[in-house]
């Protein structure tokens, strides 16, 4: 891989900490800014709609920074960046999760019954549950102690989170019931993130 800078760059602690701070604060004041929106009716007619399908869009995107950020750590090439990598997965899970809630809590007034019969009717809605479980286990063994417990079967584990992205756009198109709207800009840089991982993925699948 072709490097873009001739010598590595390094990230001094001092902007790694302000920068973790503005990570931290823009997901958050997002994600709590389409709340309070919501909560006052300022999301335009559908505002439960609008807020379950931001919160899902954005748990996509940061999916996708996740996923992004180990090529460009070596494309650079700058080491430090992969400090990056389990902040953005872990808030990919809570966008996820706040997803899962709003559609739990104010789409389906917490009728878990309902819930239940949801999963079982609607494939997409099915699709969207495996891809929250598969967000939760790679957030839950993401940090430093359990890596070092799981030994090698912690790759083994966090292979999957190729098949978490497919099945989140999945989720998406599906719920858009086309392909042909904005979930293909996202399947479309999906696909160019994905030949960054070419040579990894092909080891992965033993591609020949």
């Amino acid at each position: 891989m072709k490097r873009l800078l001739s010598k590595p760059l390094r990230i001094s602690n001092n902007v790694r900490v302000t920068a973790k701070t503005l990570i931290h604060l823009i997901v958050l004041g997002y994600l709590g800014g389409l709340f309070y929106f919501g909560l006052n009716d300022a999301l335009g007619a559908d505002p439960v709609k609008t807020l379950i399908h931001n919160s899902g869009l954005t748990a996509v995107i940061l999916l996708l920074i996740t996923l992004v950020i180990s090529p460009l750590a070596q494309r650079l090439p700058c080491a430090d960046l992969m400090k990056f990598r389990r902040l953005f997965g872990v808030y990919a899970f809570f966008a996820a999760l706040y997803h899962l809630a709003i559609f739990t809590v104010f789409d389906l007034q917490m009728n878990i019954g309902l819930l239940i019969s949801e999963i079982i009717r609607r494939p997409y809605i099915t699709v969207g549950l495996i891809t929250f479980i598969l967000l939760l286990a790679l957030s839950l063994t993401s940090f430093d102690r359990i890596k070092r417990k799981m030994g090698k079967h912690w790759q083994s584990l966090h292979n999957y989170v190729y098949l978490t992205l497919f099945l989140a756009l999945l989720h998406f198109s599906w719920s858009e019931k086309t392909l042909l709207q904005t979930s293909l800009y996202y399947w479309l840089v999906a696909f160019v993130v994905m030949t960054t991982r070419s040579m990894k993925i092909k080891r992965l699948f033993k591609f020949k």
